[in-house]
């Protein structure tokens, strides 16, 4: 290179080396960007990219003026823009010794004193995460070897990975790893030194690249093709239209070869079949049509089924609170009253441990209560940005994530809107918009949610790995469907483990997982066979059979005493549970972030998780009376009505009434559970002379009738709670 004298060609380093013969020329591109006496005078298919030839040589001649303070060798073309400062340099030289060199703009270049350097504050995390390119480890240090990313709070990356990425992806695909910003972090990028390429990316310019992805897998591979024009014949919209299995889509049958009547039906080749025989999940998975709208945006059949790894919970024992002593407010005027129970019916509640007596039991539902009502509070104080703009989203509930995704991606969507939802069938029809609505709508997406392949796990869920959901940033979407529900009166999740809360509210980096957060049923065998290894030579044989899975890991290590096995699962959790997830985690976090969530979150840990890490609290009278606070004229008995609806919560607790709980609440509220937020206004009720009740939810108020008996009363209500919800339902 006529300007720094090296020949090494490194186009990563030091640009594309260039010769010219006819100008006997050879210069490295950067070393010609950043020369600081020379500027493109000419036009782009001029001299060397605009750089006429006649420059370049006085160039030459003005740095062989100058010598490298660096190398003490003539030819230093590049000085440092600082003022006052009078260092010179050769590209190489300037990048070995960690200068600054800005791609943009005057191609500014900086010395080792007067670089440009990244702020680092002390809220800072210290210690190492991984860099989210090449996934190794990366020190937390303000050096030059190290870049953190200026949108993402985790976020950090080795300088020569960052330069290979924005190499490869250019000025137009060039952006955070992590949440996708563009304009931030390339800003950032070319203020530290990084080159991004004004191209398009390199797997754009490969002719033909994607032609493979065009080709689609025709041929018949069942063991006796009827087809009399062989295997490969395709005929659309007929019998010998060719069907390809839906988990591999490498087989495929003619739909007559496999006595398949149309194209909506499910077909699984032999491998696949096999393959889910011997999981012992096959048995379970359902054959349903491809309905037109489960491909809409083709995100939907990604999240349509939970996983295998990730089965529903069961229905489990639920333990029953029999009403003491109520506390019933009974006042004149209208009196605030904060209680907050958690969602929700059809859940599962705490089971009663053997070894847990019921004065625990009792101490720790009631210090669970005395948490909700306190996040009861903060996402009321969250709820205050709620203007009153109105967002309207049409959901289909039969396909509830696409059409959440499609809402929630439109461009008038804004989460500090206030909500209304129309529920949509088949035929285009609308339901009228009531509270009812987006209250079911966020029971259905949260339980969506919890049973998507987002999420593995049984009772408490971790995220999972899907590469697809990260190409499509559905963690954020999830996230961000979390905090609008939370805030615009939904249900909480109730299923986080406690390790993925502690990951939100701590960051990866201090949380510790433990063996039963680990789902893979493969994965969990190779823990427990190391982790209870009785002997040395019985933990080499182990870590020998699961080698190749340790290797992958990054997990291998010397192991000379039977004391190691413990820092080699260690090494394994931390992999699998946390390191693994790292992208989903932070996209997620990004996510929860809306409406300021996840800042709630990290301010009040053991608040918030007693509604994101417990299941909500069967309903019972205890908690029904405490949410209704009860009023009554003056020419009513208030004594008798209470008594006729303390006893009616008795009989609806004991089974003896056709309607439950959760009626009672839907009948009042539109709801059948009790949101995070609380109820607003707060739930109420009336003694009135009426002939039957009466559920106001515009008020949340339950308006009662004056009856002689007791029968009289249970009689009226079930006979209007029934019918009442009956007709809402058909």
């Amino acid at each position: 290179c006529v300007l720094c004298g090296r020949t090494d060609d490194c186009p990563e380093k030091y640009g594309e080396k260039r010769t010219y013969v006819e100008y006997n020329l050879t210069v490295h591109y950067y070393c010609l960007l950043m020369s600081s006496g020379i500027w493109q005078r000419g036009e782009e298919d001029e001299g060397v990219d605009g750089f006429l030839i006649t420059d370049i040589r006085k160039e030459v001649n003005r740095a062989a003026k100058l010598k490298c303070n660096i190398c003490k060798k003539k030819g230093a073309s590049i000085g440092c823009v600082a003022p006052k400062c009078k260092r010179s340099y050769h590209f190489p030289c300037g990048t070995q010794r960690e200068c600054i060199f800005q791609f943009m703009e005057d191609f500014s270049s900086y010395c080792w004193e007067h670089k440009p350097v990244q702020k680092f504050t002390d809220e800072e995390p210290r210690g190492a995460s991984q860099c989210t390119i090449c996934l190794d480890l990366v020190e937390h240090l303000p050096v030059y070897t190290v870049l953190k990313s200026p949108c993402c709070k985790n976020a950090w990356f080795h300088r020569e990975c960052l330069q290979y990425q924005a190499l490869s992806a250019g000025i137009f695909f060039f952006r955070c790893t992590v949440c996708n910003n563009k304009d931030k972090f390339q800003t950032e990028m070319l203020r530290m030194g990084i080159h991004i390429p004004e191209r398009d990316a390199s797997w754009e310019l490969e002719e033909n690249a994607y032609q493979d992805l065009l080709h689609c897998y025709q041929h018949c591979d069942v063991k006796r093709c009827l087809c009399k024009k062989g295997r490969d014949y395709n005929e659309p919209d007929s019998e010998w239209e060719i069907k390809r299995c839906q988990y591999c889509g490498s087989r495929g049958t003619h739909l007559a070869c496999s006595s398949m009547k149309s194209w909506e039906q499910n077909w699984e080749c032999v491998e696949c079949r096999s393959i889910f025989a011997k999981s012992g999940k096959y048995s379970k998975r359902k054959k349903r049509p491809l309905a037109t709208s489960e491909k809409t945006n083709g995100t939907t059949c990604l999240l349509e089924e939970p996983s295998p790894k990730s089965p529903r919970q069961s229905s489990g024992s639920q333990r029953s609170f029999l009403l003491q002593s109520p506390k019933i407010m009974c006042q004149n005027n209208l009196s605030p009253c904060s209680h907050l129970e958690l969602p929700a019916p059809n859940r599962v509640t705490m089971s009663l441990s053997p070894v847990m007596t019921n004065r625990n039991w009792s101490l720790m539902q009631k210090c669970l209560r005395e948490q909700r009502r306190e996040v009861c509070n903060i996402l009321k104080e969250l709820k205050v940005q709620v203007n009153t703009k109105t967002t309207r989203l049409n959901i289909n509930a039969e396909n509830i994530w696409s059409s959440a995704l499609k809402g929630f991606r439109q461009r008038n969507f804004s989460p500090t809107n206030i909500i209304e939802i129309n529920f949509t069938n088949c035929k285009n029809r609308s339901k009228t918009n009531t509270s009812a609505s987006k209250h079911h709508f966020f029971q259905l997406l949260m339980l969506h949610l919890q049973n998507s392949s987002l999420f593995e796990g049984s009772a408490a869920k971790n995220l999972s790995l899907d590469f697809q959901a990260v190409k499509e940033n559905l963690y954020f979407e999830a996230g961000k469907m979390i905090a609008v529900s939370l805030v615009h009166g939904g249900p909480s999740p109730g299923f986080f483990s406690k390790t993925l809360f502690d990951c939100l509210i701590y960051g990866p980096e201090n949380v510790k997982p433990a063996l039963e957060d680990v789902a893979d049923a493969d994965v969990a065998q190779t823990v427990k066979m190391i982790k209870y290894a009785n002997s040395l030579p019985s933990l080499q044989s182990t870590i020998q059979e699961c080698y190749e899975f340790l290797a992958a890991s990054g997990c291998l290590r010397p192991v000379t005493a039977l004391c190691d096995k413990n820092m080699l699962v260690n090494d394994i959790l931390i992999h699998h549970v946390i390191k693994r997830i790292i992208l989903p985690l932070e996209s997620f976090r990004q996510g929860l972030k809306t409406l300021g969530v996840l800042e709630k979150m990290q301010m009040h840990p053991d608040a918030f998780s007693s509604i994101l890490c417990h299941k909500a609290e069967r309903l019972s009278p205890e908690t029904i009376c405490d949410l209704f606070t009860i009023h009554s004229s003056s020419d009513v008995n208030k004594v008798e009505g209470t008594d006729f609806w303390m006893g009616y919560l008795q009989d609806v607790e004991s089974g003896e009434s056709v309607v439950t709980f959760e009626d009672i609440l839907l009948f009042v509220t539109g709801s059948c559970y009790i949101p995070s937020i609380g109820f607003d206004p707060e739930p109420t009720i009336k003694f009135l002379h009426i002939r039957y009740p009466i559920g106001n939810r515009l008020l949340n108020c339950l308006e009662l009738p004056i009856t002689k008996t007791y029968q009289q009363f249970k009689n009226k209500m079930e006979l209007t709670i029934r019918n009442t919800l009956r007709v809402e339902r058909e």
